[in-house]
Order: structure tokens, then sequence, then C-alpha cells
């Protein structure tokens, strides 16, 4: 069984597209999602989902693009949405200094006060970072954060050394499967097992045959693939490691 640990299901157009991604997911024994939110009304469409299939959990949270129109009343929103049972963490949240679609200080404000609230409901944190892993994790460092992912790493082998030095996770996605992959692959090749995370990022960012066109959870087996052929293991070892992780990280034995 495979674990595809971040989705973004409000991304499809209707109710029966999202049934037959789902479907089409279980087919390929991608058994468990987790959809992911980046403002108010998708943190909702994602319990929504959750609600409507067993097989789905929710984490929410207010991406940084989004960060300037997070004020008060929104993250206390977020807060009463995350206390729902099929919430397993908050996110994606962090910061992000390549678009700067929101200013920093109130990207970093936002962020600081998200690690909070998973703080306060025991909840996992998954990170979006982009040119801003630093600050990230100087941030993360000072609220003293334990439960992390870092979704969709592409933040290098020095930064990769980090974040694994902090006992955080990564989580691996399309671009391990490119051809001109070669950075991610040595990253996907030296994370620790017990460290180590899958994710399509659905819709964004088709695997290799796919590049280019829309994703969705049933690719994954591609992802296990390239990072099982990155580390010389079979297949099926990557697959045990990695669901293993996303059980124990998310706790989702707590509620399957």
């Amino acid at each position: 069984m495979l674990v595809d640990t971040h989705v973004h299901l409000d991304f499809y157009d209707s109710a029966e597209e999202i049934k037959a991604v789902v479907e089409r997911a279980a087919a390929q024994n991608v058994q468990v999602l987790i959809a992911v939110g980046y403002d108010l009304n998708s943190c909702k469409k994602a319990v929504e989902l959750s609600e409507l299939f067993p097989n789905v959990y929710a984490v929410i949270g207010i991406h940084p693009h989004e960060a300037k129109g997070a004020n008060s009343q929104v993250l206390e929103e977020v807060g009463l949405l995350a206390t729902n049972k099929k919430i397993v963490g908050i996110g994606e949240i962090g910061l992000d200094f390549f678009r700067d679609y929101s200013p920093r200080d109130i990207q970093r404000e936002v962020f600081r006060r998200q690690i909070d609230l998973a703080k306060e409901l025991d909840l996992a944190i998954v990170i979006h970072a982009r040119e801003a892993y630093t600050e990230v994790l100087e941030i993360l460092d000072e609220a003293r954060a334990k439960r992390v992912v870092f979704h969709c790493f592409s933040g290098g082998t020095e930064m990769a050394g980090e974040c694994l030095k902090r006992n955080y996770l990564l989580s691996i996605a399309g671009p391990v499967t490119f051809r001109n992959a070669r950075q991610l692959s040595t990253i996907a090749r030296d994370v620790p097992l017990d460290q180590l995370l899958l994710e399509t990022d659905s819709p964004f960012l088709a695997p290799h045959p796919y590049r280019g066109a829309t994703n969705e959870p049933s690719y994954l087996p591609y992802i296990a693939r390239a990072v099982a052929e990155a580390k010389n293991l079979s297949v099926e070892t990557v697959i045990e490691a990695t669901t293993k992780n996303a059980f124990t990280f998310f706790r989702l034995r707590n509620i399957v």
C-alpha cells in the first residue's frame, strides 16, 4: 500500500472527477491520500473531502503566497477546522521568497502563528520553502518544532543535511523522475529510509513519462520506483518504509 502524503484535490474540476481520481489511485494501490489546503476555502474543501472519503485525510493551513490575506479571523477559522478528527497536520506553511506574493514580514508572522497552532494541537507541520530554507529552519529552531516534513523537497544537498540533522522528514515528489534530476536523485539516495515520505503534489509536477500533464495520485508508483532506483533498493522496500513513515508521522494509526 502506498500513501500519497500531499495532494491538492480541490484543484480537480468536479466532485465526479475527484471521485475518479481517488478510485484510479486505489487501483494503483495508492490507498491513502492526504488532501492539503493552502487558503481558507481550500482548507474547508480538504476537510469536506476527508469526511466524504474514508481513505482521505487532511492537512490545512495558509500557504505563504496567501499570507497577506490571513488576518486573525482567518487564522482562527483554520484553528477551528483543525480540531476535526481527520486533520493530521498544519500545512502547507512556510516562506516563499522566490515569488514574494506576500510581504516577507507577513509571511513570517503567519508562519509563526501556524507553528504555534500545530504545537498546541499536537499536529504534524508540513513545510513549503522556496529560496528561504535557511530562515525557515531558523524559525522552526526558535519554535522548537519537532514533527516536521519538508514537502516536495528541493533545497539541495547541504540543506537536506540540515533538515535530516534535526530529525525532520523529506518528502520526494515527481521531479525525482526527471532526466535532469541528478541532485534530487542524490538526495533521495542519501535520505535514511526512516526519514522519507512520497507525494505527488497533484495536480502539479507530474512524473516522467507524464511530465507536463495533469498529475494525480495514481502516478505515485513512478516516484516510488525512481526513489528505489536511486537507493538501489527494491521498490517494495521503499513502499513498505514510506508507508510506515506516513502512518507514524501523521499518526494515521489512531484514526484509520
